[in-house]
């Protein structure tokens, strides 16, 4: 159970209640997370827009980037972002055999080795926070400066969604079947 009220259109702010009409507009539904940080609209709605840049503006491959992702949710223990992810990482081409394998991946023969680098890479961030000096040249070897960058903030940034989410026991939408 959330330990904090989510809040609804109509009892969130107005910074918010923009954010979640655009949302609404844009034919999806308005995430529990939006609800849960709609307490501080400001840093809230400027929180939701990197996490929109994330997944809409990037040059990182949007199969790695749901990969790394999904690590990072099954790491993590964020059932709600790893459950999420499962089906944006589903809309744009992770298979289901892939979904699996993120948990064990060390011992997977499925991914690619550029697949394994990125999941190294961020197990190596999520885990240690400061990469190291071998992981990140491995990346920007294969990848560039700019993929290097926007896989970096989105290891961090998932990796603050999964403690906003964890630690304010936001639960899952109802509806949704949780993944594990």
């Amino acid at each position: 159970m959330a330990r904090i009220p989510l809040l609804e259109k109509d009892q969130a702010d107005p910074i918010m209640q923009e954010l979640y009409e655009r949302t609404e507009k844009g034919g999806f539904p308005v995430l529990n997370l939006f609800k849960a940080v709609a307490h501080s609209p400001k840093m809230g709605r400027d929180f939701l827009r990197l996490g929109t840049a994330i997944l809409t503006k990037g040059d990182l491959d949007p199969i790695l980037r749901e990969l790394a992702i999904l690590r990072i949710g099954y790491v993590n223990k964020a059932h709600y972002e790893f459950t999420q992810h499962v089906r944006i990482g589903k809309q744009v081409g992770v298979t289901d055999e892939q979904i699996q394998a993120v948990k064990d991946w060390k011992n997977s023969t499925i991914f690619t080795d550029e697949e394994k680098a990125i999941l190294d890479y961020t197990d190596d961030v999520n885990l240690n926070i400061r990469a190291s000096d071998e992981k990140f040249a491995r990346i920007k070897d294969l990848f560039g400066d700019r993929v290097a960058v926007e896989l970096t903030l989105t290891i961090a940034y998932y990796g603050a969604v999964s403690r906003i989410l964890e630690s304010l026991g936001v639960e899952l939408e109802p509806g949704v079947k949780r993944e594990d």
